[in-house]
């Protein structure tokens, strides 16, 4: 065990952990962040995406020494319910939410598309959620949202 010190949804967070540990693992068992989830265990499905610097990145293959000293977001640091984040609104409004299992990771990667490309076109929307996989069938959706988060933060 040792203290590994990040910064969670902005604020200093300290945690004693086996270093080596899935940052995942930590998230969700040890400060109780409810949002990444558990899907296939090995960067394939994108259910546990968060957000380290301006990458999303699987959580469930990440250590936890790798994210010593590094912003890690969670959709619990997107936004709130009194204050949505653009694309939480924009997936609302587009009925891009089905069971709800890959939309936390799908919302992950498509803020650190927007991070690094605040204007992307249909073809970096599919690109950036190409690894995150929905059984659901809301793909079309969720690009559309995606697009009109940006539109909308662009015109802030």
């Amino acid at each position: 065990m040792q203290s590994v010190r990040f910064r969670l949804n902005g604020t200093d967070t300290a945690v004693e952990a086996d270093p080596d540990a899935s940052l995942l693992a930590v998230l969700r068992g040890q400060l109780g962040v409810s949002s990444p989830h558990f899907g296939c265990g090995a960067n394939e499905c994108g259910a546990c995406n968060v957000i380290v610097g301006k990458h999303a990145v699987a959580a469930c293959d990440t250590p936890l020494w790798s994210v010593a000293d590094k912003d890690v977001t969670t959709v619990e640091g997107l936004g709130t319910a009194e204050r949505p984040h653009p694309l939480q609104r924009a997936f609302i409004a587009e009925q891009a939410l089905q069971c709800g299992y890959c939309v936390s990771g799908i919302l992950m990667s498509a803020a650190a598309l927007l991070m690094r490309n605040p204007k992307p076109s249909d073809a970096d929307v599919k690109a950036a959620l190409d690894r995150n996989l929905c059984r659901c069938g809301s793909h079309n959706r969720m690009v559309r949202a995606v697009l009109r988060a940006a539109t909308e933060m662009a015109a802030r």
